[in-house]
């Protein structure tokens, strides 16, 4: 099994409904995205995939959450955007994506800060 990984950011504003503490009053955080994709088998140049198409597809794929306030987006007017429902989001809009590519995604990881972080996988 070959994987490889890319990194992403964005910034945005949440609240989460229902927490009883500092996050239920709105904040933002600067988010770390890892995406990781993985391949039994490498094309014919020897790569998992392009890590440069990678980026495009993950950078495309969180581009509508940058400087947003989360709770407007109508995903998240529904599910708390809480860092693991975040994770789930961006692994849903990129796995589509990364199959078109012959590949499949692992995982969707989402940090909040540097020592805080939500992974997501099917």
């Amino acid at each position: 099994m070959f994987k490889i990984s890319v990194k992403e950011d964005f910034s945005s504003a949440h609240n989460l409904r229902g927490y009883k503490g500092k996050c239920e009053s709105l904040h933002g955080h600067n988010w770390q995205v890892e995406v990781i994709v993985f391949s039994k088998k490498l094309d014919k140049i020897g790569m998992v995939m392009d890590f440069k198409k990678l980026k495009e597809i993950v950078h495309k794929s969180i581009k509508d959450l940058d400087h947003t306030y989360l709770n407007d987006i109508a995903y998240f007017k529904k599910v708390n955007p809480t860092s693991e429902n975040i994770a789930k989001y961006i692994f849903n809009k990129i796995s589509p994506l990364v199959k078109k590519e012959s590949v499949a995604l692992k995982s969707v990881s989402v940090w909040e800060s540097q020592d805080s972080k939500a992974t997501y996988s099917a």
